[in-house]
């Protein structure tokens, strides 16, 4: 049994109770539902079938929903899309318009308020650039930097822009409310910039006195990297979505915001996940390319809590597979884990109270005696979370009072 664990994201690939329970059989920890493309009945029908999969099974396969967040997205394009040349110069709209390749729409109509002659916005994941070059009353004129395609409802970035508007929108505080109702385990928290952003959604669940859904916040944007440390502070993980942050950040920095996130998150006792980023399962190939399996084994290695699997189990033809090719890969690079290493550096930051304590003591007993496993009675999943930040060698086995905590733990790295 392996000790990283695998989320993946269910859609039209996976949906079905047969798949589900596959990808349960293959491997997978938490299931994840992106709001931005599922619906109510959708959710409701994945979340029942975990549950019965769970029931059938013995399992304690848990539950993600995951934000879209302040997400911008252009308007319709005539015919789904346009072709915007180098050297072009576009309108971009507050208002709607139908857009074609001389002007298109945004839903934020405030965005000229944040907008400076100069700033940069980003179209078809960044694959289209384009600067401001002028600014109306409600529309920007913007200069086509690299052209390509983009279609209806792309979704826009604007690096380095804070924009001026409440993080929550009303669709996530009915999301956050359909999470609540359907007593999911942990919500993700999409589009941060700082821990206000978390803060805010955790004020919601106080207000529906939920204590039991974690929050991860999603980390996209330079911003939110420059404020990983009070982030961490507030939030019960990070979720590392790499194909957004490097349309943000510059491409070759992604590494190093990795290797800091898994770090400070394992010495923090917070959840740590990584997009895995397994582009061959996005075609017709069942097998990835040596080098993201070497990529997929560097975060193992690191010590990430969990991988993150998108568009593989979504849209790809062969979510199972996906599910399987990972699990095999972190069962592999789990052998190379220095936990000796991560169990001194944890040590650092060690709680200095009973559990802390406790559990280091026993952690350092495991490693020295090769233990198998160590059994964990815990009420609440705190102790079982302070022994998962040690990362002893062996596996950990956390006695629970009821389902729930039990799922609550189902990111944590070792805990079975």
């Amino acid at each position: 049994m392996n000790k990283t664990k695998i989320m993946a994201t269910v859609g039209p690939s996976s949906y079905k109770p047969e798949i589900l329970e596959e990808l349960v059989n293959s491997g997978l920890d938490v299931v994840r539902l992106n709001m931005s493309y599922s619906d109510y009945a959708f959710c409701k029908h994945v979340i029942e079938t975990i549950d019965e999969i769970n029931n059938k099974l013995g399992s304690t396969v848990a539950v993600m929903i995951d934000l879209e967040g302040p997400c911008i997205r252009t308007g319709e394009f005539t015919g789904g899309f346009a072709e915007f040349q180098t050297g072009d110069r576009i309108r971009m709209y507050m208002n709607k318009v139908t857009g074609n390749n001389v002007q298109f729409s945004v839903n934020y109509p405030k965005l000229i308020n944040d907008l400076k002659f100069g700033s940069t916005i980003k179209l078809s994941s960044g694959k289209v650039v384009m600067e401001v070059v002028e600014k109306g009353m409600d529309y920007a004129v913007c200069e086509v930097i690299r052209g390509g395609r983009v279609d209806s409802l792309s979704k826009a970035y604007f690096p380095g822009i804070k924009l001026n508007r409440k993080f929550l929108t009303k669709q996530d505080r009915e999301d956050i409310l359909f999470a609540h109702k359907m007593n999911v385990d942990f919500i993700g928290v999409s589009n941060v910039s700082d821990s206000e952003d978390v803060l805010e959604v955790n004020d919601l669940l106080i207000e529906m006195e939920n204590d039991h859904i974690s929050l991860l916040a999603k980390i996209q944007n330079g911003m939110a990297v420059r404020e990983l440390d009070s982030i961490i502070d507030v939030a019960d993980g990070l979720i590392l979505s790499r194909s957004d942050l490097s349309i943000e950040i510059p491409l070759e920095e992604v590494p190093n915001v990795k290797n800091q996130i898994i770090r400070k998150c394992r010495k923090n006792g917070k959840i740590s996940v990584i997009t895995a980023e397994l582009d061959s399962f996005l075609t017709k190939e069942v097998i990835p390319s040596r080098s993201e399996v070497s990529d997929l084994a560097n975060s193992v290695s690191d010590g990430v809590d969990a991988i993150l699997l998108t568009g593989e189990t979504t849209i790809g033809t062969h979510p199972t597979a996906a599910v399987r090719e990972v699990e095999k890969v972190v069962r592999a690079a789990e052998k190379e884990i220095d936990y000796e290493y991560f169990f001194n550096d944890a040590l650092e930051t060690k709680p200095k109270n009973i559990a802390g304590t406790i559990t280091s003591s026993v952690a350092l007993g495991a490693i020295e005696l090769e233990c198998k496993a160590i059994i964990i009675a815990t009420t609440s999943g705190y102790t079982a979370r302070q022994m998962s930040r040690l990362r002893p060698p062996c596996l950990i086995i956390a006695a629970a009072p009821n389902e729930q905590i039990a799922k609550s733990l189902s990111l944590h790295f070792g805990m079975v």
